[in-house]
């Protein structure tokens, strides 16, 4: 049926007059806007596009593997305060720049590593060979050389008279390697009390020069196998972290396992060491820098409001990884994520029309892999007084998964609930917290704030349906292909929400 033209025309009038009516009208302006929507349009400025962009750059070779002391690192840094330049955020480091400079020697690893076991054959030997990466990655502080010898188990590695306690005990290292243990024989969360006396001797550099003192010349550290550069430095001592499947071959043919010696250890706490009878070799080519100098990079958002102002809020994460062990470590999750989520919170917190009322402080710390060094040396030395920083919000891990988790989230019930209703209004992902001891060593830049005294989390990402992958902690897997964009830009918008929120309470005080 053919539509009346009548009717035609008239529809057609009633279109061009409201077609003419909204053309007319003036556009809105930001002035316009209420505070929320400014609010709003800054949060939705921040894109997931350029977060995965920036962890692009940070992962890129020109830095390196982003190892703290070193000239990769210090260009990585300059880039970050280049950014914060930009966007008008202002220095907080030392005499007037974004960076803070503290001492941190290095280890340079080359290629040319190895480590093999010498299996007799037919009244010879065989050498069978250790996969990098998989099998074996240098010691991080290794000093540069080769050795070859019986490889000795000592356990822990620890002598502690007060305990009653010692894995050198009745064995001779003098020359040898030695295979140890990782942390000590006891847990934190099975008895804190009892682990506290045990705490000293669960430092990597502890383990170290205890073999150094008794003779060792070498060591096989049961660890992971996962890169780390932080240890101690000893010229004469070769070591290289290694997994189950080189402890599995030396304690072969001994008439014991691994896991009887463990369980052993932790249930009667003696030592359970022994000599393997096998023979071991450990070559590591490095080039160590006891002059090295690390930077933390710090900008500032100054409050609008002249009373609370002097307060300030943190948000941040450690900029540095491993450097090159010796191929390139990427830390696209551990950290570069981090480094990129609070980039997106600077930006948008930089652009936004409305200021916060409290001070915010972007924190890129250095050396964080390096024994937690650079936030040490900060809570030392701050930039901005302790007791005026009401809150720090840490970030580990916030690339890859669709769950979000708030470790010391329940030491803090009431910061927790400022990070929880940023999520339930805008984000809507899974959030959960959990409680943080803080008694074991330091592995967190949160850490070193909560022994200050400053209420303190770490925000990461995880996954809901945990897929079995290989582990990409520590190694070269951990790169850009890992990569969840999507959960980045929600942390970085939840965070963005949540320090706003926390500027504009008229009192924050969350070390109640």
């Amino acid at each position: 049926m053919r539509p009346n033209r009548r009717w035609v025309l008239a529809l057609l009038v009633l279109f061009f007059a409201g077609a003419s009516n909204l053309f007319s009208q003036r556009p809105s302006t930001p002035a316009e806007f209420s505070d929320e929507q400014k609010i709003l349009m800054a949060l939705h400025s921040i894109s997931s596009h350029t977060l995965y962009d920036y962890v692009r750059e940070l992962v890129s070779e020109k830095y390196g593997g982003r190892l703290t002391g070193t000239p990769e690192y210090n260009a990585c840094a300059e880039w970050v305060a280049s950014l914060l330049k930009n966007w008008g955020i202002k220095p907080a480091g030392d005499r007037g720049t974004y960076l803070q400079a503290f001492p941190n020697p290095y280890t340079l690893v080359f290629p040319g590593g190895e480590a093999y076991l010498h299996l007799p054959v037919d009244g010879g030997t065989v050498k069978k060979y250790y996969r990098f990466d998989d099998e074996f990655i240098p010691g991080g502080t290794s000093a540069s050389g080769e050795i070859t010898a019986e490889v000795v188990y000592a356990g822990y590695g620890i002598t502690a008279p007060e305990l009653g306690y010692d894995d050198y005990a009745g064995i001779d290292v003098r020359g040898k390697i030695v295979l140890l243990e990782r942390e000590v024989p006891v847990s934190p969360a099975e008895d804190e009390k009892r682990f506290l006396k045990w705490r000293p001797y669960s430092f990597h550099q502890y383990k170290l020069k205890n073999a150094v003192a008794h003779g060792a010349k070498g060591m096989l550290y049961n660890y992971g196998p996962i890169g780390n550069p932080n240890n101690a430095y000893d010229p004469g001592f070769i070591y290289s972290h290694v997994g189950e499947a080189v402890v599995a071959d030396l304690f072969a043919g001994t008439g014991k396992t691994h896991q009887e010696v463990v369980v052993r250890i932790a249930k009667e706490l003696k030592p359970q060491s022994f000599s393997t009878g096998k023979i071991f070799t450990l070559k590591n080519n490095t080039e160590h820098h006891p002059e090295g100098i690390g930077y933390n990079v710090i900008g500032v958002v100054e409050g609008a409001d002249p009373a609370l102002k002097d307060e300030v809020i943190i948000v941040g994460g450690h900029l540095d990884h491993l450097g090159r062990m010796w191929e390139l470590m990427p830390g696209a999750n551990d950290n570069a994520t981090a480094v990129a989520v609070t980039l997106g919170v600077a930006e948008a917190m930089s652009k936004c029309a409305i200021k916060p009322r409290r001070s915010v402080m972007f924190f890129f710390f250095g050396a964080e892999e390096q024994g937690v060094a650079g936030s040490e040396f900060y809570v030392d030395h701050p930039t901005w007084p302790l007791e005026k920083t009401v809150a720090f919000i840490n970030m580990e891990g916030p690339g890859v998964g669709d769950k979000i988790h708030v470790l010391a989230g329940k030491n803090f019930p009431e910061f927790f609930a400022f990070l929880e209703r940023a999520n339930g209004r805008y984000i809507h992902r899974v959030i959960e917290s959990s409680f943080f001891s803080n008694i074991a060593r330091p592995r967190q830049d949160t850490a070193r704030f909560l022994t200050k005294g400053v209420p303190s989390v770490t925000v990461g990402a995880s996954e809901l349906v945990p897929v079995k992958r290989p582990s990409s902690y520590h190694n070269t897997r951990d790169n850009l292909a890992a990569i969840t964009p999507e959960i980045m830009e929600d942390i970085a918008q939840l965070l963005f929400a949540a320090i706003m929120d926390m500027s504009d309470e008229p009192v924050l005080n969350f070390r109640r």
